[in-house]
């Protein structure tokens, strides 16, 4: 969300230099990529769906055991979510689009209690701490807006991004992670959000407000499997973003596939989410916080990437959907450029599997990224080292496919 664009650019004679047989096969890979979006945004939404289930029935029976299930079916639907960005940056429906579902980093206190040293007020932020759930009314741009019904189009059109602020985050993902847990108060020390089932529960009621959690949680959660169901729309066949691929040159075309595995690869994640909190060792920098789940989504953010570039993804039923990728463009300008961002993929895949191990061992992704943490600090370095290693070659595949000049998003964090 506060990435800058970095560009790269290449001395080139212009479009890619392809024999009359090339431009089928062209086609056939912005057509893989095209499927592989419409499949993994479909998985989205279905585990989205299963999630919303999940919810009802956490907020009819409020136990323990039905908050536990809710949680599991959160970090589900983050796998094939997480899959899914690499189809940002270069597709302008997709970016208008996700800061509808991923929006973060956010101020939680918008949404409901919050406690620690989160503080009352900012002076960026007129609503900070404006807890929605506990009022039925907010002044919004100095005006008072009437907060009563706890919809989707309250939550969407009114409270999201409200006063044109970034961090108001009202709905997608987070905003329900942050009502499944409550706050991580434990800063760079173990455990994550602890919130009670009976924040949920109107015969016993802790948190206060229950009935208005719950119908924020459940319209919070509706709202992200619309959303969803509209994304999967606009890849199916005859949708906006396939025909605008399918519009555009083959070439420009690729430049997004390009835009997106670099932009994710660099100032995305090895920036924004990953060098910056390793920098301050801040765990408000992390991007699962609240849930301790970042290891996870790092983790399919690469695999994305890996997907578009192989031209294969592995669907939440087990069925592949596959056929011509980037990297057979690739390889038949240039096997050795290919040969290296395959080797580069692999690698990235091996750090990132390496943080999943030690979040899966007790060391949670803010415990890693703590001050004094040597190895944990270490581990993370390697993961990022890993990602602009991969960055350079994603660079010279496409020097090797003599492409028009591509453009990256940037992190200040990285010129430190």
């Amino acid at each position: 969300m506060r990435a800058i664009l970095i560009g790269i650019f290449f001395l080139t004679c212009g479009a890619v230099q392809i024999s009359k047989a090339e431009p089928v096969a062209l086609r056939d890979v912005i057509k893989t990529y095209a499927n592989i979006a419409e499949a993994a945004y479909s998985d989205a939404h279905v585990t989205a769906q299963k999630l919303q289930v999940a919810v009802n029935m956490l907020i009819a029976n409020p136990t323990p055991k039905s908050l536990a299930t809710a949680r599991q079916a959160w970090i589900a639907a983050r796998v094939p979510y997480q899959q899914t960005e690499v189809f940002r940056f270069g597709n302008p429906i997709v970016d208008n689009w996700e800061g509808k579902v991923n929006a973060w980093p956010l101020d939680e206190g918008l949404i409901d209690y919050v406690q620690g040293d989160y503080g009352t007020a900012s002076d960026e932020n007129q609503l900070y701490a404006a807890n929605v759930i506990a009022n039925t009314s907010l002044k919004i741009g100095g005006r008072s807006v009437d907060a009563s019904k706890l919809t989707k189009e309250f939550l969407a059109k009114t409270l999201h991004e409200a006063d044109g602020i970034e961090s108001n985050v009202a709905t997608g993902y987070h905003a329900i992670e942050f009502l499944l847990w409550g706050q991580d108060l434990n800063g760079t020390g173990k455990g994550a959000g602890n919130r009670p089932a009976s924040d949920f529960d109107p015969n016993n009621c802790t948190g206060g407000h229950c009935e208005r959690r719950g119908a924020y949680l459940s319209a919070a959660t509706a709202l992200l499997v619309d959303d969803l169901a509209w994304m999967v729309k606009q890849w199916q066949a005859g949708g906006a973003a396939r025909k605008s691929l399918e519009e555009q040159s083959p070439e420009q075309a690729l430049i997004a596939v390009f835009t997106g595995m670099g932009s994710l690869s660099y100032g995305e994640l090895a920036g924004e989410r990953m060098k910056l909190g390793l920098l301050l060792h801040d765990p408000e920098e992390e991007h699962d916080c609240f849930s301790d789940n970042t290891h996870a989504s790092h983790f399919n953010d690469v695999l994305g990437i890996s997907n578009v570039y192989l031209g294969s993804y592995q669907r939440i039923d087990g069925r592949i959907v596959s056929g011509p990728g980037v990297s057979d463009l690739v390889r038949a300008k240039s096997p050795t450029a290919d040969k290296r961002l395959r080797a580069a993929l692999d690698v990235s895949i091996g750090k990132f599997a390496a943080l999943v191990k030690r979040a899966e061992g007790g060391e949670a992704y803010d415990q890693m990224i703590a001050e004094g943490n040597a190895a944990g600090n270490a581990a993370v370095e390697a993961a990022i080292a890993a990602l602009l290693a991969q960055t350079k070659e994603i660079e010279r595949a496409i020097a090797a496919l003599n492409l028009k000049p591509v453009q990256f998003e940037g992190s200040e964090s990285l010129r430190r």
